[in-house]
């Protein structure tokens, strides 16, 4: 906010030939304005159209903020983790506090105002605080550790391997129907033979093997018959 309400005053200085002009301004300023320059131009026909400035760099005091970032981002099990304790403030804050809810305080700061867990585990889920404090006020952030598990897999990971297992499967089966049925063919074609052979010596054979043999000897001596006649 800034007021122009206040006239410019002009004096005379004691050796009569020069005078003294000034000005002010009056704003209320914030944080934000921590560090800005304001800066004062004079213009006068002397100058011939250059200007004279001046500036001054503000300095505001006010109480620190603080915010907690993770390191990474989305922590796993068994992994390393720091947490970040990241403060604004003039003074900047020099102390630092951590704390989790459920336990007596404070924890240990390792380093760079960062909490550590060398290797993270269920057991370190809950709420931590980091308190930032400056001789203008304190500050406390606060962050949620959820602890989730080292390799969790995708949602559509179990379909997939499903759809997998259940190719090889179909595949399995589909190699088996294949092998029933040359099995099966062979089976009856060789039944068929043997049921042949019976037939021809079944005559005076006591069983089917002798039919069989019976069968074969009795080819065989036809063979021999009509070698002989010719």
């Amino acid at each position: 906010m800034v007021s122009l309400g206040e006239p410019t005053r002009i004096q005379e200085d004691p050796n009569g030939k020069t005078f003294t002009v000034s000005s002010s301004v009056t704003f209320q300023v914030s944080r934000e304005d921590d560090g800005v320059d304001v800066v004062c131009s004079v213009n006068h026909e002397s100058l011939k159209g250059a200007d004279r400035s001046t500036a001054q760099r503000i300095e505001v005091l006010y109480t620190p903020t603080a915010v907690i970032r993770p390191e990474p981002l989305h922590p796993r099990e068994g992994q390393k983790l720091l947490l970040h304790c990241e403060s604004r403030g003039n003074p900047a804050p020099q102390q630092f506090l951590w704390e989790k809810e459920g336990s007596v305080p404070p924890l240990k700061m390792t380093q760079d105002r960062a909490l550590i867990f060398p290797l993270l585990n269920k057991s370190d889920s809950g709420v931590y605080g980091c308190t930032a404090t400056s001789n203008m006020g304190s500050y406390k952030a606060y962050y949620n550790l959820n602890v989730n598990d080292p390799s969790p897999l995708p949602s559509s990971s179990p379909s997939t391997y499903h759809a997998i297992i259940g190719g090889i499967v179909a595949f399995i089966v589909f190699l088996l129907l294949i092998l029933l049925i040359f099995l099966g063919h062979y089976l009856i074609r060789h039944k068929g033979t043997y049921l042949t052979h019976e037939a021809k010596g079944s005559d005076d054979a006591p069983d089917a093997d002798t039919a069989i043999i019976n069968a074969e000897g009795g080819q065989s001596s036809g063979d021999d018959k009509k070698e002989y006649f010719i």
